[in-house]
């Protein structure tokens, strides 16, 4: 469960760039943040993935306390989250299969484990033919593929997509929600796409969870996001 109560987030201490955010997401569900440029939801996931504290208010992610949690505990919050990010941040230098054991090996998971599961990660994802590829031998596409192939290594609990379809086309855009989708539909995973693209919104029957101005200006079922 994530739970933000009376959460806000000021820089200089009086820009709001959050403001008394409540908001309740339970486990395994399937949520759209959305909102124009600026709105706040980069802040809001800088404060799930603790990479920003909260100004005021209270954080919850599971049994973390996100704002008194201490610096130390922070890898152990992030251990239970995959993230995906616009700009895939994969390692140019590293293959499709040592992108995805790399976040295995950090965390000191069992090398024969990683052998193991490596390749069924990379195979879920649709790139089984491409474990030895490097970044740069691999579409937009594939690329965010191994970026999910990587965010799903430690099985983590909540997957967050922030951007996930800015730099891939359209097709292979529905391509990547539909195994976002699959993923929390099939195995539970709860899911938080942080998104403008109110075409993808309105296409899928999910919540949807709408940031003007640092506020939640709506939260409703079934899309009809309009920017």
């Amino acid at each position: 469960m994530i739970e933000f109560k009376d959460v806000s987030k000021t820089y200089d201490g009086k820009t709001y760039a959050l403001k008394d955010v409540n908001l309740k997401i339970d486990d395994g569900e399937f949520v759209f943040i959305v909102g124009r440029s600026g709105a706040g939801k980069t802040t809001l996931t800088k404060l799930l993935l603790r990479e920003e504290r909260v100004t005021s208010g209270r954080l919850l992610i599971n049994q973390f306390r996100l704002d008194k949690m201490r610096n130390s505990k922070v890898p152990y919050l992030r251990r239970t989250m995959g993230v995906v990010f616009q700009d895939f941040r994969l390692f140019p230098k590293k293959t499709v299969y040592e992108n995805v054991a790399f976040a295995m090996q950090v965390i000191g998971t069992p090398k024969n484990t990683i052998k193991t599961n490596v390749p069924i990660f990379v195979e879920a994802v649709g790139l089984k033919d491409r474990m030895d590829a490097f970044p740069k031998q691999l579409s937009g596409g594939e690329k965010q593929r191994v970026a999910l192939a990587r965010a799903l290594a430690n099985n983590p609990k909540i997957l967050i997509a922030d951007e996930p379809t800015g730099n891939i086309d359209p097709e292979m855009s529905l391509e990547i929600m539909n195994l976002l989708l699959a993923l929390n539909k099939e195995l539970g995973k709860t899911v938080i796409v942080v998104t403008h693209e109110k075409e993808f919104v309105n296409t899928f029957n999910q919540r949807v969870i709408t940031i003007s101005d640092g506020v939640i200006e709506s939260d409703r079922i079934g899309g009809m996001y309009n920017e």
